[in-house]
């Protein structure tokens, strides 16, 4: 199902903020160039957004505009977080993750006590996953060497994590700058998570002292 818009007169009306406002925090990346989406309508060309992300971008950047920097505010928002170490034990103390997800980790890549931002994303991908109860042990190892292999060939573009299951056997998808897609009636979507939306939810948790 195509995902709802809002044009950007309605945006401006619900949210309270300037064209002006709007403007800036696309030049400081704090909103994707992608989010601007020029249709034809009646009047012309006008410009649209998805309505959930920019509705809950817009939400977050006001709410922290006043307390950090928009150039910290667009690391925040940023899928690719360099020079972050972050120890495997403060993440278990913190309860970020779980203690199975970082014993997949380590199964497939190896013991880390230190970790860099992107491995404890990777991390916190599969403990989300195995809370929803749709994958196992086996399937965590699947989604653990898929982000290992590819997430880095990303170069920064929006992405999602997709698994999905068929007859017992399960897929493992990395879509990049995804659009809808659609399978089969005997295909189930067991996981689909935005990873920006993810980057985000996992950020708070650091910042704000775990769960």
């Amino acid at each position: 199902m195509d995902e709802k818009l809002i044009s950007k007169k309605d945006l401006l009306e619900k949210t309270g903020i300037t064209y002006g406002q709007l403007y800036r925090w696309k030049r400081k990346k704090l909103i994707p160039e992608e989010w601007f989406i020029r249709k034809s309508t009646y009047t012309g060309q006008e410009t649209f957004f998805p309505e959930g992300k920019i509705l809950e971008r817009i939400n977050k950047i006001i709410e922290l505009k006043d307390s950090i920097s928009l150039d910290e505010l667009a690391n925040v928002f940023s899928p690719q977080i360099k020079d972050v170490n972050i120890r495997k034990d403060d993440l278990m103390k913190r309860n970020i993750v779980s203690l199975n997800a970082i014993k997949m980790f380590e199964e497939q890549i190896g013991t880390v006590e230190n970790m860099s931002f992107q491995m404890v994303l990777h991390i916190y991908l599969v403990s989300k996953s195995l809370e929803t109860g749709e994958i196992g042990w086996e399937e965590g190892k699947e989604i653990i060497q898929t982000l290992h292999t590819y997430f880095p060939k990303l170069n920064q573009k929006q992405a999602s994590l997709v698994v999905l299951r068929k007859m017992g056997v399960v897929t493992v998808l990395l879509l990049s700058n995804i659009e809808p897609f659609f399978v089969d009636d005997k295909t189930k979507i067991a996981i689909f998570f935005q990873i920006e939306k993810e980057v985000e939810a996992l950020l708070n948790k650091l910042m704000m002292g775990g769960s």
